[in-house]
């Protein structure tokens, strides 16, 4: 690991992917998709939910976190930045293995939207039924 300068890792939540690369650095930034996290998500809410691992984690340094997230809805994304950061995290530390394993970010969220079947309006809607 000494050789790389950063630390990538993947996290998956939905149709989302996140590629996601930890730098150490001075002071602790997110990146996502070239922008701030704040200018990118648009609220605080969802860049903290992002971050959650790397504050869980209590790692020793300090990292900037670069991410580059394709599909999914903006909610589905900076859950996959937190997956991604926390794998990256336990490749850092194995210790910190335990606790984000116990907060349920190394689980992969598989729901993704169930497909339309013919003959129905939706997934498991049925049209409306008419005696006559």
């Amino acid at each position: 690991m000494a050789d790389t300068k950063y630390i990538p890792a993947v996290g998956r939540r939905k149709t989302a992917i996140a590629r996601v690369r930890l730098t150490p650095a001075k002071e602790q930034s997110l990146v996502v998709n070239g922008k701030s996290a704040k200018e990118y998500f648009g609220t605080d809410e969802r860049a903290l939910i992002a971050i959650e691992a790397l504050d869980l984690a209590e790692l020793n340094e300090t990292y900037a976190v670069s991410a580059k997230v394709t599909g999914g809805g903006i909610n589905a994304q900076a859950e996959a930045i937190r997956m991604g950061i926390a794998r990256a995290a336990t490749k850092i530390n194995l210790g910190t293995r335990t606790t984000l394993k116990k907060a349920g970010y190394l689980k992969r969220d598989p729901r993704a939207k169930e497909r339309k079947k013919p003959g129905l309006k939706k997934a498991r809607k049925a049209p409306q039924w008419s005696k006559r």
